[in-house]
């Protein structure tokens, strides 16, 4: 019985070693290939005029009267999103939720078109709060270098090419994070590099290239690539 036993114990730990190897593997190929602290920057009016010099090449104009956005991120994340209004609509599985995003109080919640309240309510709330935070980040990041608590700093990369850092002090889920934007000669994004609570590697790079300009002249992302993985924004639809 013992020696059984002992095989089962052998078998068991050579299945994970098995499954969890490769995974350990790659992590750390990763980390020492892209792991780095974040740069130092300056911050002043060449960090701010560079900032400006984005949101010209991005037609800032046409982003504030857009009223209306909608997309789906990575195809499980429906946004319904009334921008000046500050209401989404946040659709996934059989949820949907009305979030108020002045007022989250008022915001409502439903389950297969009937509306719950209560502790059920207000997890919803939350989760929806949480997939809005971040999806919404991955389609208007360059619009919010001048929100409220974000700092602007002029820095450099190790291979010599300067960056607008963007540091959230506050705000969203997850306050404190930071973006290296890289630019092209217009001022237009290209990618940014990430130092956020979420991901244990510092620097990784997502790409900013696969632009699409909507009916309100808005200029919004369709796909981000970062390392082997593939960010959809679905069909992108911005109107006044």
């Amino acid at each position: 019985m013992a020696k059984k036993t002992k095989r089962i114990i052998k078998i068991v730990l050579g299945v994970v070693v098995f499954l969890t190897l490769p995974s350990v593997l790659f992590f750390g190929f990763v980390y020492f290939k892209y792991n780095e602290d974040v740069p130092t920057g300056i911050k002043g009016v060449e960090a701010d005029a560079l900032a400006t010099k984005m949101l010209d090449a991005l037609d800032y104009v046409a982003y504030k009267k857009t009223n209306y956005i909608e997309w789906t991120f990575k195809r499980k994340h429906h946004y319904q999103w009334f921008k000046t209004e500050s209401l989404c609509h946040v659709l996934w599985e059989s949820y949907k939720v009305e979030l108020d995003l002045l007022n989250p109080s008022e915001s409502k919640a439903f389950v297969h078109s009937f509306r719950v309240h209560n502790e059920k309510a207000d997890d919803l709330i939350k989760q929806a709060t949480t997939f809005f935070n971040n999806d919404s980040f991955w389609l208007v990041a360059p619009y919010k270098v001048f929100d409220e608590g974000t700092e602007r700093r002029i820095a450099t990369t190790k291979n010599g090419e300067k960056g607008l850092l963007i540091t959230y002090t506050s705000g969203g889920t997850t306050p404190g994070d930071s973006y290296l934007w890289l630019l092209d000669e217009s001022g237009k994004p290209r990618s940014f590099r990430m130092w956020v609570d979420i991901l244990p590697i510092g620097g990784l790079e997502a790409s900013w290239s696969d632009w699409t300009i909507t009916e309100s002249g808005a200029q919004l992302p369709t796909f981000h690539k970062l390392l082997f993985i593939g960010l959809e924004m679905g069909d992108v639809i911005g109107t006044e």
